[in-house]
C-alpha cells in the first residue's frame, strides 16, 4: 500500500491531506466543546444545525464552483481554498454566539466543497496505473481513519493544559500547512492534470450542463444508484457519532471532557481496521460483497445504539456500575459503526473512476461529493433538532430506519451479477468508462 508515496507528487498530496484532516479533527471536537459551552443540554441542535449548514454548502455550493473553475489549473484552487479555510478556523476562537459559529462554518465548508472534489480528481492523474489508484484510495481512507484516531488522542492531551477555544489553533496550523505542501507539489500545468482533462477534450459549454453532468451520469449508472443508497447508509451513523457523543459523554453519562476523545476516536479505530484490510479484501470478495456487507451490518449496530440510548435515558444507567457498563458498550458500538461505515466508503471511489474518464471524471466525483452529503441534511438535524426536542432515544431510533431504508435500496439497486461492468451514458465513454475494476468494488 505505501509503495505509491513513491510517487513525489502524491506523496506531497497525500501529506497535505494528512495535517488537513488532522486539522479538521481538532476542530470537530473543540466545536463540539463550544457547543455545549454555550447551549448545554442542547449542544446536539447547535451541533445539527452547524454541520446541517456545512451540508447545505456542500451540496449547493460544489457542483457549481466545479463547473466555474472547470477551465483553471487546480494548483491555485487547492491553495486559495486551504487559506480561506485557515481564515475562517482563526475565527472560531473568538465566538460567543450560535448564530456565529454557523456563519463560519458556511464559509469554512464552501472552501472545503472547493477543495475536496479537486484534489480527489487529481488522483487518478497522478497515479494512472489501477493497481496504484485502488492502494491510494485504501491510504486515502487510511488517513481519515487516522484523522478520526489521531485527532481525539491530540486534543485529549491538549486539553489537559489548554481550553478548547486554543485548540482551534491546531486547524489553522493544519490548513495553512496543508497550502504550503500543495505549493511544493508538481502538479501537471497542462494536459489532464491541469483541469482534470487531456488536450483535445472540451468540456461542455454551458454552466448548467457542466453542473448537472455528473449527476445525470450517476441517475444513469446502476452501480453509482446503489451507492446513492449506500451514501445515506453511511450517513446515519456518521450523524449520531458527530452530532450526539458529546450528548451522551458530557449530559447523559456525566464522563469528563477527554472522554469525549475517546469515543470519536473508537469510531475511527474501527474504520482504520477495516481500510487496513480493504485491498485483500476487495481483491478476494469484489465490491459488491464488501461494500453491501457494510449496508448489512450498520442498522444492526444502528438499533444496539438506539436500544443503549433507551436505557440510558430511562436512568437505568444512574449507578457508577451500571454507567461504566453502558459506556463501554457505547464504545464497542462505536466502533463497530466505524468499521460498517469503512466497508462502503474505502472502495466508493473505485465506482467513480470506472463510471467516468478523463472528461466527465472531475464531474462525477464532484456529484458524489455532492451527493452524497446531501444525505446529511437529512440525518444532521434528525440527530441534533430531534434528538434536543424528544430525547436521544427517537433520534437514534429515526437513524436506525434511515439506514434500514439505504440498505434495502443498495441492495435492490446494485446489478446482482459479479460480472456486471459499470455503463456510462452515450457520449461519455473514455479509457476509464470502459475499463473494468477487478471482480464484482
Amino acid at each position: 500500500m505505501l509503495s505509491v508515496l513513491r510517487n513525489s507528487t502524491y506523496r506531497l498530496l497525500f501529506s497535505a491531506q494528512i495535517v488537513a484532516l488532522l486539522g479538521t479533527g481538532l476542530l470537530t471536537v473543540a466545536l463540539g466543546l463550544l457547543a455545549f459551552d454555550l447551549a448545554g443540554k442542547e449542544a446536539g441542535a447547535v451541533l445539527g444545525t452547524a454541520l446541517t449548514i456545512k451540508m447545505a454548502a456542500y451540496v449547493g455550493f460544489a457542483p457549481v464552483i466545479n463547473a466555474l473553475l472547470a477551465h483553471a489549473p487546480k494548483k491555485p484552487v487547492l491553495i486559495g481554498a486551504d487559506l480561506l479555510r485557515a481564515a475562517m478556523a482563526l475565527c472560531l476562537p473568538f465566538i460567543t454566539e450560535a448564530w456565529q459559529i454557523y456563519v463560519v462554518i458556511f464559509l469554512l465548508q464552501s472552501a472545503s466543497a472547493t477543495f475536496t472534489p479537486a484534489f480527489q480528481s487529481l488522483i487518478p492523474v497522478v497515479l494512472p496505473a489501477e493497481r496504484d489508484y485502488t492502494r491510494a484510495l485504501s491510504l486515502s481512507r487510511l488517513a481519515y481513519d487516522l484523522e478520526a484516531l489521531a485527532s481525539p488522542a491530540i486534543a485529549a492531551l491538549l486539553l489537559t493544559v489548554l481550553s478548547y477555544n486554543k485548540v482551534f489553533l491546531g486547524t489553522v496550523a493544519g490548513f495553512l500547512l496543508s497550502a504550503f505542501l500543495v505549493v511544493r507539489s508538481a502538479l501537471p500545468a497542462s494536459g489532464a492534470g491541469a483541469s482534470g482533462r487531456p488536450h483535445g477534450k472540451e468540456a461542455p459549454a454551458s454552466l448548467w450542463h457542466r453542473t448537472t453532468l455528473g449527476a445525470r451520469i450517476f441517475w444513469r449508472t446502476p452501480k453509482l444508484r446503489s451507492l446513492l443508497a449506500l451514501n445515506l447508509v453511511v450517513a446515519a451513523p456518521t450523524a449520531l457519532v458527530l452530532v450526539n457523543t458529546v450528548v451522551y459523554v458530557r449530559e447523559v453519562l456525566h464522563r469528563p471532557e477527554t472522554d469525549l476523545a475517546l469515543a470519536l476516536a473508537c469510531f475511527g479505530v474501527g474504520s482504520m481496521t477495516v481500510a487496513l484490510g480493504a485491498p485483500r479484501l476487495l481483491e478476494r470478495f469484489g465490491d459488491r460483497a464488501v461494500m453491501l456487507t457494510g449496508a448489512a451490518v450498520i442498522p444492526v449496530v444502528m438499533a444496539g445504539a438506539t436500544a443503549l440510548t433507551f436505557l440510558a435515558e430511562r436512568g437505568r444507567t444512574s449507578s457508577a456500575a451500571s454507567s461504566g457498563a453502558a459506556w463501554w458498550w457505547m464504545l464497542g458500538l462505536w466502533l463497530l459503526l466505524g468499521a460498517g461505515n469503512s466497508t462502503v466508503l474505502t472502495p466508493s471511489a473505485r465506482l467513480l473512476r470506472e463510471a467516468s474518464d478523463e472528461v466527465t471524471g472531475p464531474y462525477v466525483f464532484t456529484a458524489q461529493f455532492s451527493l452524497s452529503h446531501a444525505c446529511y441534511i437529512l440525518t444532521y438535524p434528525l440527530a441534533g433538532w430531534l434528538g434536543a426536542a424528544a430525547g436521544l432515544g427517537p433520534a437514534a431510533l429515526a437513524l436506525a430506519f434511515v439506514a434500514m431504508i439505504g440498505g434495502t435500496g443498495a441492495f435492490l439497486s446494485w446489478p446482482r451479477r459479479r460480472g456486471d461492468r459499470l455503463r456510462t451514458p452515450p457520449g461519455q465513454r473514455g479509457s476509464r468508462g470502459t475499463q473494468g475494476i477487478g471482480a464484482g468494488l
